[in-house]
């Protein structure tokens, strides 16, 4: 519920630290290093180097994305956490607090729940679940049309 979207980033640069090593760990590879590729997300939308926050780079960290799924594949539950990350990079990139929620809400977040349950992780399935719930309570306590007007 951060009304920075920097803070916002930085916050989920060290959850996402601990969710690679976690999906590395139960052997779930395309989770774990998909999520590498959501560290480096992570650091480029809070940075202030252009380059870092526009639309090529979300180009290429989703065409990274599909070298994961590729590379990684273990059948279709592969193509859950990376049409997730793609969704989450995309929605990031349009720098947009309101799609950033939508992409998080309806895309990100019960893929990866699906993908959480199915690997095993209820801690992976509990996290997204609240993210969920704090993008709700988010927009409630912001206002949806207020989304807009946070800092970026």
């Amino acid at each position: 519920m951060c009304r920075d979207n920097r803070k916002l980033y930085a916050m989920q640069f060290f959850s996402y630290l601990v969710y690679t090593a976690h999906f590395i760990l139960l052997g779930a590879m395309t989770g774990g290093i998909s999520y590498i590729l959501n560290l480096a997300r992570s650091l480029f939308l809070a940075s202030k180097w252009e380059f870092a926050r526009s639309n090529k780079m979300c180009a290429i960290l989703c065409s990274m994305q599909v070298v994961v799924v590729v590379t990684t594949w273990a059948g279709w539950i592969s193509l859950l956490p990376v049409c997730a990350n793609i969704a989450s990079t995309i929605g990031g990139y349009t720098h947009n607090a309101q799609k950033i929620r939508i992409a998080g809400m309806f895309f990100n977040s019960p893929l990866w729940i699906i993908y959480d349950l199915m690997i095993g992780s209820w801690a992976g399935a509990i996290d997204e679940l609240a993210s969920m719930i704090s993008a709700m309570i988010s927009i409630r306590r912001y206002g949806w049309k207020n989304l807009n007007e946070i800092n970026h």
